[in-house]
């Protein structure tokens, strides 16, 4: 899932607060917690569960991971900090206790979670649901994400979801002058829990849309949307108006800018360029990319507003998760005003709102 190139460069440049390495006492799994800053209050993010080859890739997804989780709730505005967890889950091949196993790991990853003291909150990740974190909330209080059951605010991908098709309209209205996607045509890469419900809203907004994942189950959404279902290399090439990744990241390079087919790029997918650079190369193609931490944000505003005082209220998280409407204005505005690329806009608004917290 994530190359080991480049853990020295992290490693060489740490400005964590804290990475925390531990092997856990049940299942003998590594847990990792990344906490790259508690400028803006407490560290929140997913507790992500996966095989990896090698150790360095492990960490070096907590590193990266966290330090955008800084910069999307700075962004936001929220009252958080970035933090990030990994649990190097093992060869399911090899795991001869299966779900027990599991259960164990997730239970040491919350014995890491709380020997932080509350300077890290997690949620679910990738690999992870909100049943996982029922779970690891047995082990420590500072779980966010339960189930509405349980007194939290359930699955954050509805909010994910929200956001970015609150972003693609965003960057209709800016590239062609209406925020109406109807007409439009929409490419969605990845049809998981926040691809598929963004193909939905998309669909329902009267786009037309073309549509892959690697699993070709999916294909039953892609017939109820009247979706055509095309290759990825495909819905990255195709004369479309919107590209929306929704799946892994790290897509979007040198060569496959070069191909891109769309004048926008607006997905849920963290971490959609492959090197900082590639912000450049799209803004002078005269692609609009709108940066993935500012997009995807509405699952962690949704679980913030599980964190204030007066309780969990949807009706105020889907007010938040549309803000982001605003914020990606403010940031274009940014960005046209400085001849600067939207990565750069968005890493300048988060840095100055670190800096008013002191971080």
């Amino acid at each position: 899932m994530s190359s080991v190139v480049g853990i020295d460069r992290y490693l060489a440049t740490l400005d964590h607060e804290t990475l925390l390495v531990r092997r856990g006492t049940r299942s003998r799994c590594f847990t990792i917690v990344a906490v790259h800053s508690t400028a803006r209050g407490p560290a929140l993010g997913g507790c992500r569960m996966w095989h990896y080859g090698d150790a360095r890739a492990a960490v070096r997804d907590a590193l990266r991971l966290s330090q955008a989780m800084t910069f999307k709730s700075a962004v936001a505005g929220l009252p958080l900090g970035g933090g990030k967890g990994v649990i190097m889950a093992p060869d399911p091949a090899a795991s001869a206790r299966g779900r027990g196993r599991r259960a164990d790991a997730l239970r040491d990853f919350g014995d890491t979670v709380a020997a932080l003291g509350g300077s890290y909150i997690t949620a679910e990740d990738v690999g992870t649901s909100a049943r996982d974190m029922q779970l690891i909330s047995s082990v420590t209080s500072h779980v966010t994400g339960l189930s509405r059951r349980h007194g939290g605010s359930g699955d954050p991908s509805p909010w994910t979801a929200l956001g970015v098709e609150t972003a693609i309209g965003v960057c209709c209205e800016r590239v062609f002058g209406t925020p109406s996607l109807r007409g439009r045509t929409i490419a969605i890469s990845g049809l998981g829990n926040v691809g598929g419900r963004v193909a939905t809203a998309c669909a329902k907004a009267g786009a037309t849309l073309l549509v892959n994942d690697i699993d070709p189950r999916k294909r039953a959404l892609a017939d109820t949307l009247s979706a055509r279902w095309v290759e990825p290399a495909e819905a990255l090439t195709a004369a479309v108006d919107v590209f929306a990744p929704c799946a892994l990241g790290g897509l979007l390079d040198h060569d496959s800018v070069a191909r891109l087919g769309a004048p926008i790029v607006a997905g849920a997918a963290n971490n959609q360029l492959a090197d900082d650079d590639v912000a450049a190369v799209l803004a002078q193609r005269g692609v609009l990319w709108a940066p993935d931490f500012v997009v995807n944000a509405g699952g962690i505003i949704n679980i913030s507003v599980e964190l204030e005082p007066g309780g969990y209220d949807p009706r105020r998280a889907g007010r938040l998760v549309r803000g982001i409407g605003d914020t990606l204005r403010r940031i274009f505005d940014d960005a046209a005003v400085r001849d600067a690329t939207p990565l750069d806009a968005a890493i300048v608004l988060a840095r100055e709102r670190l800096a008013e917290a002191g971080g």
